[in-house]
């Protein structure tokens, strides 16, 4: 009896991660800012360089095998005919945390200074027109490289802007 009782706290208290992704625009934390950004981006080529906060681009992937990533995604995409690509930004004005928004799901890798960085936060939804998630992490005031990887979509609009 008590063990089954242990078994039942131990589902509910997991319940919320097995929650599916929410429907609609509805986010931890407000995205109407990066969903406005994220409908005129510019177009751009997997490795371009020189992408900069508050401006969006539209980044053109390809297959994971011809993408040439600076480093190996640090999860392995689902699907072995998946789409990546890479950007390399410009250092933000300041330190601190930054959301990378995506107008389609993919994974995102955020290199600094030659090392994968943690993220602080994340949140997405499918069904929202412009926007599938956004992922916060804490950069330095020094360029950095944002890679995608494992989407089956052919480009990826993104924005970075200040949290």
């Amino acid at each position: 009896m008590v063990r089954s009782s242990f078994l039942l706290i131990a589902l509910l208290a997991a319940a919320p991660a097995f929650a599916q992704e929410p429907t609609g625009c509805t986010f931890k934390w407000p995205l109407d800012k990066e969903r406005a950004l994220l409908a005129k981006p510019s177009q751009v080529a997997s490795g371009s360089q020189g992408v900069q906060a508050l401006s969006p681009v539209a980044v053109a992937l390809q297959p994971l095998a011809a993408a040439k990533l600076p480093q190996a995604p640090s999860r392995t995409p689902r699907y072995s005919d998946s789409y990546a690509g890479f950007v390399q930004a410009s250092a933000p004005a300041s330190a601190g945390t930054y959301r990378i928004t995506l107008s389609h799901g993919a994974w995102i890798d955020v290199i600094q200074d030659g090392h994968a960085l943690r993220s602080v936060g994340f949140t997405s939804a499918k069904g929202c027109d412009g926007v599938a998630k956004s992922v916060k992490f804490d950069l330095a005031a020094t360029p950095f490289i944002i890679e995608l990887s494992g989407t089956a979509a052919h480009a990826i609009a993104l924005v970075v802007t200040p949290d």
